[in-house]
């Protein structure tokens, strides 16, 4: 995949989707590195030989500093990760309380646009630079009950393309993964809420969401990060401005 020492940057990196896409990073031989929220998550990426920070990405500030300590650390910027998300509420839009609403627009969508807006003179200097926006097939598809969490990632998917148009003659390339349900622990949260909203026995609603694509399964974490990588990767120097479905194909979301 030719990614051996690129310098790479993955928010939200420490846990979950975010760790599984910069550890399959670092095996390839990239230099990584990552950013979360959670210390716990921070030092567990540490002991593991990452070199994890804890910063928040929905905060511009942060962001700022984020920047400063890429450039310190790996020297510069070749790909860009904006993996950062929140599931957001759950319940019909009328129950859905505005400060969640803000909050889920801010980790989904707002912290992108920091991260590209003060990334992108370290990019600019980069080699085959690449930008990878975490959307949903929620970026695609309506969901009943998630109205903020999909609202959000159809931003992403709009925000994605537009940087595609502005970015691509500078030979920076954008791109976004639209992942379906992914196992793990938010999709199960997910699941939980989403059963009391619909009273129904979860493991009922486990088995709509693991049959609302072809694959009859959920996807996995290492699924994205194949994705991830790929994108990033000289194999898809001629993709750019993509919303790239890794979900089974799935045609519906509940």
């Amino acid at each position: 995949m030719e990614i051996n020492g690129k310098r790479v940057l993955v928010t939200a990196g420490a846990a979950g989707i975010g760790r599984a896409i910069a550890d399959r990073f670092a095996a390839l031989g990239a230099r990584v590195l990552v950013t979360d929220v959670a210390e716990p998550a921070v030092r567990s990426a540490r002991e593991a030989g990452l070199n994890a920070h804890v910063s928040d990405a929905s905060d511009e500030a942060q962001v700022r500093t984020l920047m400063d300590t890429v450039e310190r650390d790996l020297g510069g910027l070749d790909v860009l990760v904006n993996n950062a998300g929140i599931a957001g509420p759950t319940g019909p839009v009328e129950s859905v309380d505005a400060a969640d609403w803000t909050r889920t627009f801010d980790v989904n969508i707002h912290s992108q646009f920091y991260c590209v807006k003060h990334a992108l003179p370290l990019l600019r200097r980069g080699t085959d630079p690449a930008i990878v926006n975490l959307s949903s097939a929620a970026g695609r598809l309506g969901m009943a009950g998630r109205s903020a969490y999909s609202a959000s990632k159809w931003a992403v998917v709009g925000f994605t393309k537009t940087l595609a148009i502005e970015l691509g003659p500078e030979g920076i390339r954008t791109n976004a993964i639209c992942p379906g349900a992914v196992d793990g622990p938010r999709i199960r949260a997910v699941i939980e809420a989403k059963a009391r909203m619909l009273d129904r026995p979860v493991a009922e609603v486990e088995a709509l969401y693991n049959d609302q694509s072809s694959m009859r399964r959920m996807v996995t974490a290492d699924d994205i990060a194949d994705m991830a990588v790929f994108l990033a990767g000289p194999a898809a120097r001629s993709v750019n401005g993509q919303a790239m479905p890794v979900d089974g194909n799935t045609e519906k979301l509940y």
